[in-house]
């Protein structure tokens, strides 16, 4: 079951990137070409396809100029908890 949860977020983030594509008034050839990827791995992508490389993912991601922003989403001092456990990120090794 977790799977099928993954899978359904997958497909909510490529819908969110199709999102960002309409609302910038880009056509997938248009961002394909900025990433330097194919229009069918964008349509991977836009489809919640689980097989697109890590890195095809932040070439498109870049490409709609949200890249920064994904990555600060994810930083650990941008949260109660990371900010709480910082003393946690400089360790070597999780526990």
């Amino acid at each position: 079951m977790t799977g099928y949860k993954i899978d359904r977020q997958i497909t909510t983030f490529g819908e969110h990137v199709r999102g960002w594509r309409m609302v910038l008034g880009l056509t997938a050839q248009q961002v394909a070409e900025r990433a330097d990827i194919t229009r069918d791995t964008l349509r991977k992508i836009e489809s919640g396809n689980p097989n697109v490389s890590f890195s095809n993912v932040a070439q498109v991601l870049r490409a709609l100029g949200v890249l920064d922003q994904s990555v600060a989403a994810i930083d650990p001092l941008n949260s109660d908890i990371g900010r709480l456990r910082a003393a946690s990120l400089t360790r070597r090794r999780a526990r």
